[in-house]
């Protein structure tokens, strides 16, 4: 394989394009689509020389990148938004695109007018090298005053040299024709042998050094980069004069040598990289062909289609860990990615649409259903009221599911009427003193087997009695209504006495198995997403349940006994709310962190 004389000049030799070479841009170096477009302005007023076709392609995939980046970040907040959940997401119009086009156009136009100047400067370069060869060709046939005619041969080298590039599909036949020249010129020379040996010894001990340099660049990591070099080689190669016939094709060999393997990396790092871009089509087209297969006739439920959901999920996020295809096929197989992943959105938006009528339906029958209960909840009739009740109960099981957003309102609406009534039945009911009484008295063991245990009691063993004492004593039902706020102050007090003296930190190893639970989910953005949204539901049922008793407060006073008992109660119940609250916000962070 003769590489040399085949090699272009250093302005038009064929190198790797951004679109053969993937660049990934550092994440840490990102910048906004208006920090780009500056950027690209500033560029577009430079002259075409100082415009580099790398620089110009990064800030447009940089642009795409950002623009890329502000939809997926849009859309993820507007799916997060609970109000959203049964909307199509539809991406805002890119306003600044038509400026990237306009710089992209200034700057195209810039390197147009450079590649015609180049031309024109190329043709008059080859014009002037053939005349130089043309007058070389002359002084070699006139063997009569070729010694004195060495001055002007020396001369007419040093302005072969001078002379620029040519055009790329002139540079081997010009660059053959003149080394033949001016080796006939040399075998027909008849001056001094010992002027003419210098020159050939110099000539091979820069040559050497071509070879050595390029013998380097065979062990080099960046393969790409050591091509690059290997053709400004080959460029200085042709620029050193002729060596010693003896040397001649020993030394070309070895320059060649030394070239294939550097050739032969170059090729076998695009062929990897084919076979990568193969690999990653076939995943992409598996993925696209997975989601089409999804039958939607087979989707019938609202848990169906969330599955269907979850599955469109870790498809895309699937979709987003596979690397770049061919430029040919990348773009094509993500628009069928994405037209696949649009119609089944589609089709759950209709599928909702006509789910949401049945929801609404569902609403005003378990409506009416609050409605019938509450006007029997202060009925006295006990058997017969109790048995319409029930009627009631067994038909609200028949009824669907309704809009979740006044799911839990409308259940405990229906609840809080049919047990208004069964604690009032139950209040009536003959042994409910004796029953209240007794429970008493089993709250009080409670109490006397949490002061049995004292400062000499082993940890463990009150760490122990302390959760039986406590599952006990939630066990054990009502107590009359004189006693209660009395014997729960004290039950609570010797508790938190207990949580003090013995170090029992429930709250703090319940946050921990949660931040172990989060961290197994880690890399599961479906799940963890899930898990997110089920706290920020307990937080917002949590809140209200919060305002509904603060505002409940307002309507007690304190003025009797039974009063004050009551306000401490609520007092307490709003000090458990709002450690949930707290405990629920540390658990959102966690999640939020492994997120990020």
């Amino acid at each position: 394989m003769d590489l040399n004389p085949q090699l272009p000049d250093s302005e038009n030799r064929v190198n790797p394009t951004p679109a053969d070479v993937e660049t990934n841009s550092n994440p840490s170096s990102r910048k906004s689509r208006e920090e780009i477009l500056v950027l690209l302005a500033e560029l577009s007023l430079k002259e075409s020389d100082d415009i580099s076709r790398e620089e110009t392609t990064r800030l447009k995939q940089a642009y795409y990148a950002a623009r890329h980046a502000e939809i997926e970040a849009l859309r993820a907040a507007f799916e997060q938004d609970e109000e959203n959940k049964d909307a199509r997401f539809v991406a805002p119009e890119d306003t600044t695109e038509e400026r990237l086009k306009e710089l992209l156009g200034i700057i195209r136009d810039k390197k147009a007018d450079q590649a015609r100047r180049i031309e024109s400067m190329q043709n008059e370069n080859l014009a002037r090298k053939k005349a130089v060869i043309e007058e070389i060709e002359s002084m070699s046939r006139d063997t009569d005053n070729i010694n004195r005619l060495f001055p002007r041969f020396r001369e007419l080298q040093q302005e072969f040299k001078a002379i620029g590039d040519v055009p790329p599909t002139a540079v081997s036949e010009t660059w053959k024709n003149y080394q033949e020249t001016v080796e006939r010129f040399y075998d027909q020379l008849k001056i001094n042998k010992d002027l003419r040996d210098y020159d050939f010894k110099k000539n091979l001990e820069a040559k050497e050094a071509l070879c050595y340099e390029a013998e380097l660049l065979g062990t080099a990591e960046d393969v790409v980069d050591a091509f690059r070099s290997l053709q400004e080689l080959h460029e200085k190669w042709r620029a050193i004069g002729p060596v010693d016939k003896e040397f001649r094709e020993s030394i070309w060999n070895r320059f060649r040598e030394a070239s294939s393997v550097v050739n032969k990396k170059y090729q076998a790092f695009f062929e990897d990289r084919k076979q990568q871009e193969q690999a990653n089509e076939d995943a992409k087209t598996k993925l696209c062909e997975e989601i089409e297969s999804i039958d939607f006739e087979s989707l019938k439920s609202y848990a169906s289609w969330d599955a269907a959901t979850r599955r469109i999920l870790d498809a895309q996020a699937r979709w987003k860990t596979i690397g770049f295809c061919s430029r040919k096929t990348n773009k094509k197989l993500f628009d069928r990615f994405r037209a696949a992943c649009d119609a089944f959105f589609a089709r759950k938006s209709e599928f909702y649409s006509t789910y949401r009528n049945e929801l609404d339906e569902n609403l005003a029958r378990k409506t009416a259903l609050c409605e019938k209960a509450e006007a029997l909840k202060d009925s006295t009739d006990w058997r017969e009221t109790a048995d319409k009740i029930i009627e009631l109960q067994k038909e609200w099981k028949t009824i669907g599911s309704v809009p979740k957003r006044v799911s839990d309102q409308i259940w405990n609406r229906f609840t809080a009427a049919c047990e208004e009534f069964f604690n009032n039945r139950r209040k009536a009911a003959h042994g409910v003193r004796e029953t209240e009484n007794a429970n008493l008295k089993a709250k009080k063991a409670v109490i006397a087997s949490l002061r049995e245990i004292t400062d000499e009691t082993p940890r463990d063993a009150a760490i122990a009695a302390v959760k039986e004492a406590i599952a006990r004593w939630q066990s054990i039902g009502h107590v009359p209504m004189r006693d209660k706020a009395k014997i729960t102050e004290t039950y609570r007090k010797l508790v938190d006495t207990m949580y003090e003296k013995f170090d029992i930190r429930e709250q703090r190893a319940s946050m921990a198995r949660f931040e172990s639970s989060v961290s197994s989910m880690k890399g599961d953005s479906s799940r963890m997403l899930s898990e997110r949204e089920r706290l920020l539901r307990a937080y917002e049922k949590k809140t209200a349940e919060l305002a509904t008793i603060e505002n409940n407060m307002g309507f007690f006073t304190s003025t009797s006994k039974s009063g004050d008992s009551m306000m401490k109660e609520m007092e307490r119940r709003i000090k458990r709310i709002k450690e949930d609250l707290e405990s629920l916000k540390q658990k959102i962070k966690i999640v939020d962190d492994n997120l990020n």
